[in-house]
Protein backbone atom coordinates (compact mmCIF):
# COMPACT_ATOMS: atom_id res chain seq x y z
CA UNK A 1 0.00 0.00 0.00
CA UNK A 2 1.23 3.49 -0.79
CA UNK A 3 2.30 5.67 2.05
CA UNK A 4 -0.09 8.47 2.91
CA UNK A 5 2.29 11.20 1.82
CA UNK A 6 2.11 9.73 -1.70
CA UNK A 7 -1.67 9.79 -1.60
CA UNK A 8 -4.27 12.36 -0.85
CA UNK A 9 -6.62 10.68 1.58
CA UNK A 10 -10.04 12.15 2.27
CA UNK A 11 -11.47 12.45 5.76
CA UNK A 12 -13.54 9.33 5.01
CA UNK A 13 -10.56 7.29 3.76
CA UNK A 14 -11.13 7.62 0.01
CA UNK A 15 -7.94 7.87 -2.04
CA UNK A 16 -8.41 11.17 -3.86
CA UNK A 17 -5.43 10.77 -6.17
CA UNK A 18 -7.50 8.79 -8.69
CA UNK A 19 -10.82 10.56 -8.08
CA UNK A 20 -12.60 11.73 -11.24
CA UNK A 21 -14.01 14.75 -9.42
CA UNK A 22 -10.56 15.88 -8.31
CA UNK A 23 -8.99 15.23 -11.70
CA UNK A 24 -11.74 17.22 -13.44
CA UNK A 25 -11.10 20.18 -11.16
CA UNK A 26 -7.45 20.05 -12.18
CA UNK A 27 -8.27 20.49 -15.88
CA UNK A 28 -8.53 16.87 -17.02
CA UNK A 29 -11.11 17.15 -19.82
CA UNK A 30 -11.63 13.39 -20.03
CA UNK A 31 -12.42 13.27 -16.32
CA UNK A 32 -14.76 16.27 -16.69
CA UNK A 33 -16.65 14.47 -19.45
CA UNK A 34 -16.91 11.32 -17.34
CA UNK A 35 -18.15 13.40 -14.43
CA UNK A 36 -20.69 15.15 -16.68
CA UNK A 37 -22.03 11.79 -17.89
CA UNK A 38 -22.31 10.56 -14.30
CA UNK A 39 -24.36 13.62 -13.36
CA UNK A 40 -26.63 13.05 -16.36
CA UNK A 41 -27.09 9.38 -15.45
CA UNK A 42 -27.95 10.29 -11.86
CA UNK A 43 -30.52 12.84 -13.02
CA UNK A 44 -28.69 15.76 -11.44
CA UNK A 45 -28.95 17.70 -14.70
CA UNK A 46 -32.26 18.76 -16.16
CA UNK A 47 -33.30 17.72 -19.64
CA UNK A 48 -31.44 19.86 -22.17
CA UNK A 49 -28.74 21.00 -19.76
CA UNK A 50 -25.27 20.61 -21.20
CA UNK A 51 -21.67 20.98 -20.20
CA UNK A 52 -21.89 24.75 -19.68
CA UNK A 53 -24.73 24.42 -17.14
CA UNK A 54 -22.87 21.56 -15.49
CA UNK A 55 -19.69 23.61 -15.13
CA UNK A 56 -21.59 26.59 -13.69
CA UNK A 57 -22.45 24.38 -10.70
CA UNK A 58 -18.75 23.87 -9.95
CA UNK A 59 -18.97 20.12 -9.39
CA UNK A 60 -15.35 19.96 -8.36
CA UNK A 61 -13.29 19.24 -5.33
CA UNK A 62 -9.94 20.37 -4.02
CA UNK A 63 -9.95 17.75 -1.28
CA UNK A 64 -11.70 17.85 2.08
CA UNK A 65 -9.29 20.45 3.37
CA UNK A 66 -9.58 22.64 0.28
CA UNK A 67 -11.96 25.45 -0.50
CA UNK A 68 -15.33 24.27 0.80
CA UNK A 69 -17.21 26.72 -1.41
CA UNK A 70 -16.25 24.60 -4.41
CA UNK A 71 -16.29 21.19 -2.73
CA UNK A 72 -18.44 18.96 -4.90
CA UNK A 73 -20.47 17.89 -1.87
CA UNK A 74 -20.68 20.92 0.38
CA UNK A 75 -23.18 19.11 2.60
CA UNK A 76 -21.06 15.94 3.08
CA UNK A 77 -22.19 14.46 6.40
CA UNK A 78 -18.81 12.81 6.98
CA UNK A 79 -16.92 16.05 6.50
CA UNK A 80 -19.33 17.90 8.78
CA UNK A 81 -19.14 15.28 11.52
CA UNK A 82 -15.41 14.64 11.45
CA UNK A 83 -13.94 18.05 10.67
CA UNK A 84 -16.58 20.62 11.60
CA UNK A 85 -18.13 18.99 14.67
CA UNK A 86 -15.19 17.03 16.10
CA UNK A 87 -12.14 18.88 14.74
CA UNK A 88 -10.51 15.67 13.51
CA UNK A 89 -8.42 15.05 10.42
CA UNK A 90 -9.72 11.53 9.66
CA UNK A 91 -12.70 9.48 10.82
CA UNK A 92 -10.36 6.84 12.27
CA UNK A 93 -9.29 9.36 14.94
CA UNK A 94 -12.80 9.37 16.40
CA UNK A 95 -13.52 7.53 19.64
CA UNK A 96 -16.63 6.06 17.98
CA UNK A 97 -14.78 4.73 14.90
CA UNK A 98 -16.19 2.99 13.03
CA UNK A 99 -19.61 4.38 13.76
CA UNK A 100 -22.73 2.66 12.45
CA UNK A 101 -23.38 5.36 9.86
CA UNK A 102 -19.85 5.11 8.42
CA UNK A 103 -20.09 1.31 8.35
CA UNK A 104 -23.36 1.47 6.42
CA UNK A 105 -21.86 4.05 4.04
CA UNK A 106 -18.97 1.65 3.37
CA UNK A 107 -21.44 -0.93 2.11
CA UNK A 108 -22.51 1.46 -0.67
CA UNK A 109 -19.85 0.43 -3.18
CA UNK A 110 -16.39 -1.05 -3.55
CA UNK A 111 -14.59 2.31 -3.26
CA UNK A 112 -16.32 3.04 0.05
CA UNK A 113 -15.47 -0.43 1.33
CA UNK A 114 -11.82 0.19 0.46
CA UNK A 115 -11.99 3.59 2.13
CA UNK A 116 -13.19 2.09 5.40
CA UNK A 117 -10.48 -0.56 5.21
CA UNK A 118 -7.89 2.18 4.63
CA UNK A 119 -9.15 3.99 7.74
CA UNK A 120 -8.82 0.77 9.76
CA UNK A 121 -5.25 0.38 8.51
CA UNK A 122 -4.50 4.00 9.37
CA UNK A 123 -5.87 3.50 12.88
CA UNK A 124 -3.72 0.39 13.33
CA UNK A 125 -0.67 2.32 12.13
CA UNK A 126 -0.27 0.17 9.04
CA UNK A 127 -0.43 3.21 6.77
CA UNK A 128 1.93 6.03 7.64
Amino acid sequence: MKEIRQQIIAVCGIDCTACTIRMASRGDTEAAEELFMWWKKEGWLKEGEGMSEFLKRSPFCQHCRGDRSIHWSTNCWILKCCVDDKGLEYCCECEQFPCERLSKWAQGNHDYTQALERLHQMKEGMVK
